[in-house]
Parts: C-alpha cells; sequence; structure tokens
C-alpha cells in the first residue's frame, strides 16, 4: 500500500491544500494530512478547528485521515508505514525551501521519499498566511 504524509500547520486549511490532497489520492492509497502542533507558535485556529475542518472537507473520502502531530515529519511517517512526504508548492521560494527539506529528510531516512505537486494556477495565489490577513481584516470591520 503506499501511504502518503502531507504535513502542514493548515492554519488555515485553504482550497489550495485541498486540491494538493485531491491530486495526491490519484498517486498514494492512503493520504494523512498531519496538522502540525507547536507550543512555540500561535496559530488563529485550535489544532481541533483545523482537524475539524480538514475531516469535513474529506468526510466522504475514507482514504483521507486527518491526523495531529508534534515533532519530526519523518517520525510521524514511520508511525503512520508512509513511504512517501507530500509537498505542494506555487513559486520558486516554495521549491527552494522544500527541496532543502526534502535533503534533510532524505538524510534522516532515504527510504521515505519527497513528492512535490505544483499547484494549479487557480490556487497559486492562496497562502494561508493570505488567508488568516483576510480573515482579521473581516473580523476587524465586524466589530
Amino acid at each position: 500500500m503506499r501511504i502518503s504524509v502531507f504535513p502542514g500547520s493548515f492554519d488555515p486549511f485553504t482550497t489550495g491544500h485541498e486540491v494538493i490532497v485531491r491530486r495526491a489520492l490519484a498517486l498514494f492509497d492512503k493520504v494523512y494530512v498531519a496538522v502540525g502542533v507547536n507550543s512555540d507558535k500561535h496559530y488563529m485556529f485550535s489544532t481541533e478547528e483545523r482537524l475539524a475542518k480538514i475531516k469535513d472537507c474529506f468526510a466522504t473520502e475514507s482514504r483521507v485521515e486527518a491526523v495531529a502531530f508534534s515533532g519530526m515529519t519523518i517520525d510521524l511517517c514511520h508511525q503512520l508505514g508512509a513511504q512517501f512526504i507530500v509537498r505542494g508548492i506555487r513559486n520558486p521560494q516554495d521549491l527552494e525551501y522544500e527541496q532543502t527539506v526534502a535533503a534533510v529528510n532524505q538524510h534522516l531516512d532515504p527510504t521515505i521519499d519527497t513528492v512535490i505537486l505544483l499547484s494549479d494556477l487557480e490556487h497559486k495565489d492562496i497562502s494561508s498566511t493570505l488567508e488568516r490577513e483576510r480573515l482579521t481584516h473581516k473580523q476587524e470591520l465586524s466589530n
């Protein structure tokens, strides 16, 4: 069975993330959407809210499972029996960063491969950072 992990903070989980997961389903038998938890980071949405959004989005897709994790993605892959890490990229800066992370992960465990999926043109400008700013601005206007 081909099992993959799609890690991220997903604060919030965007349409761009959803598209990457749906495309990953064409390649893998199981996709774990792994919500990172870092106690040093301040999130707009709680871990439970982020997990709930992902679970709701894929409620009819049994091959997608949302899980929370802290620590190294490689360790999570070992726990879940995943052979692949899925990453999405939107631009050259994302590619440079993801190449570095993939190289580190390959050094830690050469049996786990990183698969990079390019964002489609419709979603290339969507980011969690911009979505948080939009939501914050919307909240400020409603107050």
